[in-house]
C-alpha cells in the first residue's frame, strides 16, 4: 500500500482521473519527446465521452502545444480492457510516429499501464487491509494514526501540516468567491449563501449549515479549476475538508490532532483504493464521495475519542450507505450531482460518526467486506452509470434557457 503522499495530492480541479491524470501523462510523454514536430492523443472510453465538461483536452493541449501542434481524438465507445480512461500518445515527426505510449488514468490523479503502476514509490504499509490493522491496534495498545506513523515515519506529519494549510486555503477561498461556475449550465457558487445564513440559525440547524458551506466551498473551487486536495479525488474533495474545518472551528480542536485525524481518515482512503477503486469511471461515484464519506467520519470519529473499532464502525457505515452510488455527470461537469454530494456526505460523515460513537463499536459487517462489495458493485454497473453521462441525471437532464422554461 502506498504513501498517504499518493492519495492527498495538491494540484488544479476540476476531476483527478480527467485533469490531473491526464496533464501529468502528457508531461511525461513531453519529457520523452522535445523535438517532436506534432502530437496526437487518442482518449478513449470515459476520458473521451466526458473529457470535454473535465477540460481533459485544456489539460492536455496546457502541456503539448506549447512544444508542437497537437490533436486530440475522441473515442468514447471504445473502452480499453485495462481501465475505461485509457489515453494513447504519439509523437510525429516527418509525418510519421517517432514515439507511443498508452497509459490509464486510474483516479486520484494517479497513472498506470497494464503491467505496473507508475509513479512507483514502494509498498510501505506491510498490513493492507483495516481488519489487520485493528488487530495490531488492540495489541500495541495503539491507534490507527500511530500506524501511519510507524510506517510513513514522523515526516509524514510535515506533509499532513501541508496539506491541511492547503485545505483550508481553498475552504476560506471558496466561502469568499461568488458568480457562475464556468462550463454552461449556470450553477452559481452557493457557498458564502450558505455560511451567510448559518449565522441568523442557532444550535444544530447552524452546524448543519455550516458543514455544508465547508464542503460546497471546496466543492465550487474544484468545479471552476481551482487548488484542491484530492481526498480521495478531486471530484469529491469537499468532504474530509469540510468535517475537519467544521471540527477544528467549531470544537476547537488542536491542529496535531486534526492532523492526526487526517492520517486515520488517509488511511481508510488507502485500503479502499488499493482492494478496490476511487474511480468514478471504474466504480462509479461509491468509489468517490462514498470512500471521502467513510475517511471523514473515521477522521470525525478519532477526533472524539473513538476506539479503533468504532472508527471503523463509523467509516464502514458511511461507505455502507453508499453502495451503488452512480457516477452520471450532467454535461459532464462535476458540477451536478456532484457538489451537492459532497454536502451531503460531509453531514452524512458526522452522522455516521455519532451512531458508531453511541455503540459499543461492534458491527456485522467489515470495512474490508464493504470495499470488497464496493468492488463488486462498480464492476456491476452498466458503463452508462460511470462517468460518461449517458445515463441517470445526465441523461434526463434537458438545458433550460436563460427564463428557466
Amino acid at each position: 500500500m502506498e504513501s498517504l503522499r499518493q492519495l492527498y495530492k495538491i494540484g488544479c480541479g476540476p476531476s483527478s482521473s480527467h485533469t490531473m491524470g491526464p496533464k501529468k501523462a502528457a508531461e511525461m510523454f513531453a519529457e520523452r519527446c522535445p523535438k517532436a514536430e506534432a502530437f496526437r492523443v487518442t482518449l478513449y472510453g470515459s476520458l473521451a465521452a466526458t473529457g470535454k465538461g473535465h477540460l481533459t483536452d485544456v489539460a492536455i493541449l496546457s502541456v503539448l502545444d506549447k512544444i508542437a501542434p497537437t490533436e486530440i481524438v475522441w473515442k468514447p465507445d471504445v473502452v480499453l480492457p485495462f481501465h475505461p480512461n485509457g489515453m494513447y500518445f504519439e509523437a510525429l515527426r516527418g509525418g510519421k510516429v517517432a514515439t507511443e505510449w498508452k497509459i490509464y488514468s486510474v483516479g486520484g490523479g494517479a497513472l498506470a499501464n497494464e503491467t505496473t503502476r507508475l509513479e512507483v514509490p514502494s509498498s510501505i504499509y506491510p498490513m493492507t487491509t483495516i481488519s489487520e490493522i485493528k488487530r495490531w491496534c488492540y495489541q500495541e495498545g495503539k491507534t490507527y494514526w500511530e500506524y501511519v506513523q510507524e510506517c510513513e515515519g514522523k515526516e509524514i506529519w510535515d506533509y499532513m501540516d501541508h496539506v491541511w494549510t492547503v485545505m483550508c486555503e481553498t475552504i476560506e477561498r471558496g466561502l469568499n468567491n461568488d458568480g457562475v461556475l464556468p462550463g454552461g449550465l449556470k450553477v452559481s457558487r452557493k457557498a458564502s449563501t450558505y455560511w451567510v445564513k448559518s449565522k441568523s440559525y442557532t444550535d444544530s440547524l447552524a452546524s448543519r449549515a455550516k458543514i455544508y458551506a465547508y464542503a460546497l466551498a471546496t466543492a465550487e473551487e474544484n468545479a471552476s479549476g481551482g487548488v484542491v486536495v484530492t481526498a480521495p479525488t478531486c471530484g469529491s474533495s469537499g468532504v474530509v475538508p469540510a468535517v475537519l474545518y467544521h471540527l477544528s472551528t467549531s470544537r476547537e480542536f488542536k491542529r496535531v490532532r486534526i492532523l492526526r485525524a487526517l492520517a486515520t481518515a488517509g488511511l481508510f482512503g488507502n485500503v479502499a483504493k488499493t482492494h478496490s477503486s476511487i474511480s468514478g469511471a471504474e466504480v462509479g461515484c461509491q468509489g468517490e464521495v462514498g470512500v471521502a464519506c467513510a475517511m471523514a467520519a473515521a477522521a470525525a470519529c478519532q477526533l472524539f475519542g473513538g476506539t479503533p473499532a468504532q472508527i471503523e464502525y463509523a467509516a464502514e457505515m458511511a461507505l455502507e450507505h453508499h453502495l451503488g452510488l452512480t457516477c452520471d455527470p450532467v454535461c459532464g461537469l462535476v458540477q451536478v450531482p456532484c457538489i451537492e454530494r459532497n454536502a451531503v456526505a460531509a453531514a452524512r460523515a458526522l452522522d455516521a460518526n455519532a451512531y458508531a460513537t453511541l455503540s459499543d463499536g461492534s458491527h456485522l459487517v467489515s470495512y474490508d467486506k464493504v470495499v470488497e462489495v464496493m468492488n463488486e458493485t462498480g464492476h456491476n454497473l452498466p458503463s452508462l452509470y460511470r462517468e460518461t453521462s449517458e445515463g441517470g441525471l445526465a441523461k434526463r437532464y434537458v438545458r433550460k434557457s436563460d427564463f428557466g422554461f
